[in-house]
């Protein structure tokens, strides 16, 4: 039941993405659970026992989301409302939008590529040259992708709303709190792990998509090669499936809160003159991915 109410929601989030008109007048679902989790980090975290705090608000959350979703769940004739919820809680328009965006200020000047990246991207963006703009913003594009849209489209193909709500509420908790910093690292450990076993799946799923859809059966062994090297557990895979198809080296050094941080490269052999059409390019990967997995979702609703 799941896949047939994903496709119609995959489609809606790919034709609407997130219109600005509503959101600008109603608080979007990711905004609650980012107000949730920041109430949660304002009360609990300080003092002792932090992490035990911290996985006493990630457990509350959790069960809050799968209550939620239990609950949209047992309405009645509830078909359309959870394809609007899932629809809502997608993310593949909005992030193509956001990545191309960064094309565009970069095709305009460095500067304007720099500001756009800095709004997708947590590193240091001041000292960036074009290619380290343009590889920082396919980066995102891929670790994005199966954040954003195939992990939450998998939820919900197998857990229904209560598992996309799940997985969200996790995922937005990793984002805020899940860092290893000494003010997250007791606090956020139990959001942090969590999100890493939710993505453990679909991290890969994303990675033999893109490197599928484009005819790439070749490209296991880089990407077995490189995706454990990476500094997320998760990430590296749709990062060195989208190196491969693209030719282009990523990841490799970078500078957060002005200290360079020494990270291995993804696809060494790759080009590094990376450029806004090198952007427009991923763009495209994205596509053809999403389009893989509608596929596969259709099959499924058929068996």
């Amino acid at each position: 039941m799941s896949a047939a109410l994903l496709i119609p929601a995959l489609l809606l989030d790919a034709v609407l993405g997130e219109p600005k008109a509503i959101w600008d007048r109603y608080p979007h679902p990711a905004v609650l659970m980012g107000r949730a989790v920041d109430y949660a980090d304002k009360r609990l975290n300080n003092g002792l026992l932090r992490r035990a705090k911290g996985n006493l608000a990630m457990t509350l959350m959790g069960l809050a989301a799968l209550a939620l979703g239990e609950a949209i769940s047992m309405i009645p004739d509830n078909g359309v409302l959870e394809i609007i919820a899932a629809a809502i809680l997608l993310a593949q328009k909005s992030l193509v939008d956001h990545v191309q965006a960064v094309a565009t200020a970069l095709r305009s000047s460095l500067g304007d590529g720099r500001r756009a990246v800095a709004m997708i991207v947590g590193r240091d963006t001041s000292d960036m040259d074009e290619a380290a703009v343009s590889r920082a913003a396919i980066e995102s594009a891929a670790e994005n992708f199966s954040d954003g849209v195939i992990a939450p489209a998998f939820w919900f193909l197998f857990g229904g709303l209560p598992g996309l709500l799940l997985y969200k509420i996790t995922n937005t908790a990793d984002s805020m709190i899940g860092h290893r910093t000494p003010e997250y690292e007791e606090f956020g450990w139990a959001a942090a792990r969590f999100d890493d076993l939710l993505n453990l799946v679909p991290a890969r799923l994303t990675a033999v998509l893109i490197a599928l859809s484009h005819g790439r059966f070749d490209a296991s062994d880089a990407i077995l090669r490189d995706a454990p090297l990476h500094r997320s557990p998760n990430a590296g895979w749709p990062e060195a499936a989208m190196a491969v198809v693209l030719n282009l080296t990523l990841s490799g050094p970078r500078s957060y809160n002005g200290e360079m941080r020494e990270f291995p490269y993804v696809f060494p052999e790759g080009r590094r003159d990376a450029g806004p059409e090198d952007i427009l390019a991923a763009t495209r990967v994205l596509w053809r991915a999403w389009a893989g997995f509608l596929a596969i979702t259709v099959l499924l609703s058929l068996i």
